[in-house]
């Protein structure tokens, strides 16, 4: 399956100011997100996959794709795109038996050696972070930077989504630097009309 979207929305239910998730993110369906990566990591598995769910109805619609966070049964449940792999997941090579070859795997990446490798397993693309300063991000340490960013890009041939701290200001640089598209959290979740945000995002 081919990775088709360069804006990646992730989701993050404390961060919509108490308005329904569902109701945000198809706003930012409208407004122009291509895909939708599930991550609400406390919600039991009973409550991820109804959310999934209606979240794979959702994507349906718009064309967009849908990732689930981690959970290689819910993305099977609920018949989403694929999954998205962190540092504790268990490996590419894994996933890829369990999930087949026609569905995507992404993985989370902080630095080169794991994006080389991970590439070298099979994964379909990765997101390197944090870019820019961001509260979401700050346990992975100092922003990455343009530079990094660059570097990274020029060493695998998977596409790179770019995340962390990234705005409609700053997506044309990540751009420039070799990135496929950037990942989003509150840039879209938080704004007050999220369909103009993933607007001016994809614009």
């Amino acid at each position: 399956m081919a990775v088709d979207f360069s804006l990646y929305l992730i989701s993050d239910r404390r961060q919509t100011g108490g308005r329904d998730l569902l109701d945000v993110i198809e706003a930012a369906l409208h407004g122009g997100v291509q895909a939708v990566q599930l991550r609400e990591k406390d919600l039991s598995s009973r409550e991820l996959y109804t959310l999934g769910c209606a979240l794979r109805e959702l994507t349906r619609r718009y064309q967009a794709r849908l990732l689930i966070n981690d959970r290689i049964d819910i993305a099977l449940a609920v018949d989403a795109d694929g999954v998205h792999l962190t540092e504790q997941s268990l490996e590419v090579g894994v996933a890829r038996q369990l999930l087949g070859p026609d569905k995507l795997i992404g993985v989370s990446t902080h630095h080169v050696d794991r994006a080389v490798a991970v590439e070298q397993q099979g994964a379909d693309f990765i997101t390197f972070s944090p870019i820019y300063a961001t509260p979401s991000k700050a346990a992975y340490g100092a922003p990455q930077g343009l530079d990094k960013l660059r570097n990274l890009c020029r060493q695998v041939s998977l596409p790179v989504i770019a995340l962390g701290g990234i705005n409609a200001q700053r997506r044309q640089a990540v751009l420039a630097a070799g990135a496929t598209g950037c990942a989003v959290i509150s840039a879209i979740l938080a704004a007050n009309d999220p369909c103009q945000a993933a607007k001016a995002l994809r614009s």
